[in-house]
């Protein structure tokens, strides 16, 4: 009924900057909670960034490790959610998963996956 779609990754040096973007369609009323996770492999799935909040204002929360270098956003009525990655090391290289949680009605919430998007980050 919801389709999450991530895009925005690619190839950077360490250093450099990439902004990811999540969209969301189908029939719901509001994104409750959005989370951005990263998997590489070996590695568990690890939580980068989170925005709690359904109406225009939010609260963002980070992972220690991108902690003043990323950034969580949401434009509601694009109903995208976006997370904006600066000083990019080689440690997050990483498959990029975006999650929401949203109304789907007045009783009822869900979550959904997208597919992910990948980022490689050179030395």
């Amino acid at each position: 009924q919801v389709a999450v779609v991530e895009s925005g990754g690619g190839l950077v040096r360490a250093g450099g900057s990439l902004t990811l973007s999540c969209v969301a369609s189908g029939n719901f009323y509001s994104i409750y909670v959005a989370t951005w996770y990263r998997q590489a492999p070996g590695k568990q799935r690890e939580l980068v960034a989170r925005f709690i909040g359904g109406g225009a204002a939010g609260t963002p929360s980070y992972a220690d490790f991108v902690k003043g270098r990323f950034t969580i956003s949401r434009d509601n009525a694009k109903k995208s959610v976006y997370l904006q990655m600066n000083s990019l090391q080689a440690e997050d290289t990483a498959l990029y998963l975006c999650n929401l949680r949203v109304s789907l009605s007045q009783a009822n919430l869900g979550d959904y996956w997208g597919r992910g998007t990948q980022v490689t980050v050179s030395p």
